[in-house]
């Protein structure tokens, strides 16, 4: 017999392995469990068009989905989208109970919760909420809640700071193990934004590759912000992944405009001058910092001017998780004046 708890650690290992197919509709993942508590179906949402998590998961589990228990990271929805409410296919196969995470709030598609209820399912919210709203959930959350995408703003800096050594070299201040784990990050975000800087000054491919080199099967939308001109010759004007030229540098306009393509997760690889100018304008959700053990003592620092002229101005952060990359640090944080993701 499977523990709840136990089941939807499996649902969100689930929705990971979706994480970035989904936009814009949200990664998750169901564990259906029989009357006897055993795992009899797993699934995650599939790409637009397809099936949710709970019919995934339901058609794997076939006729012994009756009388058991639906565990699913996010509230079933109640509305007819592209595809038929999940409160039908649950009730059609007679689930007799329905545990999930977080509460849809999506206004559109919320209410599944007291649908089943009134179906007479036993229905139980808030499972391991916390730990589904920092993972794969984290930014259609709150994309769904603001209607503007998550941003986190990845970085790589020696433990003085500095992005780069004063003539410029910065391959590599981050070891291998941190720059193969950002590449499967970015397999798992909708967009990458740079500034028209960064662009001149590394010439990055920002595209998302396996370890071997190779590109990856889905690549995100690359985003380059400003009104510099650029050589056409520039990589990241290749083949490879669709590009985006954005004018001006206003962070709040840039992410209206991919807000409006359907991008819910940003990952901002800018330079220092368009880092500062996201955090001054309040549009980083995230921090994922990545510290090398060495110094410099002099180069560019990794973050420009933020906006901040005192030490109480400072963007103070929360830590939610410091872990070792290879020989890097790697740190987590989100800032503390806004509610958690």
């Amino acid at each position: 017999m499977v523990a709840e708890a136990e089941a939807m650690r499996a649902a969100i290992a689930a929705s990971e392995q979706v994480r970035g197919t989904t936009s814009p509709n949200p990664p998750v993942g169901c564990v259906i469990l029989d009357a006897g508590g055993e795992v009899v179906g797993v699934g995650a949402t599939e790409p637009p068009g397809g099936p949710h998590a709970e019919v995934v998961a339901l058609r794997a589990a076939g006729d012994r989905a009756r009388g058991g228990t639906a565990v699913v990271t996010l509230e079933p929805c109640a509305h007819t989208g592209r595809t038929p409410p999940c409160t039908d296919a649950l009730r059609a196969v007679g689930v007799a109970r329905v545990v999930h995470a977080v509460s849809d709030p999506n206004p559109q598609a919320a209410g599944g919760a007291e649908v089943l209820r009134a179906a007479g399912v036993d229905v139980h919210s808030g499972l391991l909420a916390d730990e589904v709203a920092r993972g794969p959930l984290r930014a259609w959350l709150h994309f769904a809640r603001t209607g503007r995408p998550h941003v986190t703003w990845k970085y790589a800096a020696t433990l003085d700071g500095r992005s780069a050594a004063a003539d410029g070299t910065s391959k590599w201040i981050s070891s291998p193990e941190s720059r193969a784990e950002v590449h499967r990050i970015r397999g798992q975000v909708d967009a990458i934004v740079v500034g028209t800087g960064t662009v001149r000054a590394d010439d990055p491919h920002l595209t998302a590759r396996a370890p071997d080199g190779a590109l990856l099967a889905r690549q995100p939308l690359r985003v380059v912000v400003g009104d510099s001109d650029l050589p056409p010759t520039a990589r990241v004007f290749d083949d490879a992944a669709e590009t985006v030229r954005l004018p001006g540098g206003d962070p709040a306009a840039v992410l209206t405009a991919l807000a409006e393509r359907g991008v819910v997760d940003v990952l901002l690889e800018g330079g220092p001058r368009l880092a500062g100018a996201f955090l001054a304008a309040r549009c980083v959700d995230r921090v994922l910092a990545y510290l090398a053990p060495m110094l410099l003592g002099s180069g560019p620092a990794a973050l420009g001017d933020a906006g901040v002229g005192s030490i109480s101005q400072a963007w103070r952060l929360r830590v939610e998780e410091t872990t070792m990359s290879g020989p890097d640090i790697r740190v987590s944080a989100v800032p503390q004046d806004r509610p958690p993701a």
